[in-house]
């Protein structure tokens, strides 16, 4: 399995290109806190008949290494520069959901001349209060990944979806329930630490921001706040709940390729 070293770390990647695609830009996609590589295989398909898609474990989860914590997402999205540096990728778009997108704000903001297109999907600036997520480190130092996983998927998906699409949930509940508890304990870190609402005017990157009708974690008006900071964003919002890539995954990949590909009239 292919792995790269960030120094503090080894980071597990796959870089794959449709049959014929290896001259493709590159799409990098980042996985939500709590997740794997594997959130993204929805669009996956799609993906591959346009672009060479780089999916990573974000440090902490999945086969990448649980380095000390706390991190900060500064450090999240240095990894994705030092992967960029290890396969030689000189720019790339980037699309990352939640945990995912705050990692891509950081990369349009200190990183742009690294990224083409850039996706931020059910994500925010700035979320929650430092006790709310100092209560939910200690939750699952104390009683575990278990101990909180019914709570974050009815955050992830509606109520329909959970009662209709009872696979689906299965899969991402079995990418929680594997997640190593000082791994999540660390990125939460990253997220409670994290407030770039005052540098989004700096990204330049033509972006899409998706958001979910739904969304608890996220809700649209933390999209609205994105998109409008960031200027000629366009601003998407979907009938799902956090988890919109799984639970939409058509509409999410049809916004998402559209976008991409320069098909929808966004700057750039």
């Amino acid at each position: 399995m292919p792995f790269i070293q960030t120094g503090s770390g080894k980071l597990h990647y796959v870089l794959e290109a449709a049959s014929g695609n290896e001259d493709a830009p590159v799409l990098v996609m980042s996985n939500s806190l709590g997740t794997t590589m594997d959130m993204w295989l929805p669009q996956l398909p799609a993906l591959l008949e346009h672009f060479r898609v780089l999916r990573y474990d974000t440090r902490g989860h999945g086969q990448s290494d649980v380095t000390p914590g706390p991190y900060t997402i500064a450090q999240l999205g240095g990894d994705v520069l030092t992967l960029l540096d290890a396969l030689q990728i000189q720019r790339a778009h980037f699309c990352g959901l939640s945990m995912g997108g705050m990692t891509g704000m950081w990369l349009g903001v200190h990183a742009a001349e690294r990224i083409d297109r850039l996706a931020l999907c059910n994500t925010s600036a700035a979320i929650g209060l430092p006790e709310v997520w100092n209560a939910r480190i200690s939750k699952v130092r104390q009683e575990g990944m278990s101990s909180i996983i019914e709570t974050v998927l009815d955050r992830w998906f509606t109520a329909d979806f959970i009662a209709h699409a009872p696979a689906q949930v299965e899969r991402v509940r079995r990418m929680l329930a594997n997640t190593s508890v000082e791994g999540y304990a660390a990125n939460c870190a990253a997220v409670r630490d994290m407030d770039q609402r005052a540098e989004l005017s700096k990204i330049s990157a033509p972006t899409l921001v998706i958001a979910g009708r739904h969304d608890k974690s996220t809700p649209p008006e933390h999209g609205e706040l994105i998109a409008r900071a960031i200027q000629g964003a366009r601003y998407v919002e979907l009938n799902a709940a956090h988890l919109s890539n799984w639970e939409v995954a058509q509409a999410f990949t049809q916004n998402l390729l559209g976008f991409m590909l320069n098909k929808d009239g966004a700057h750039g």
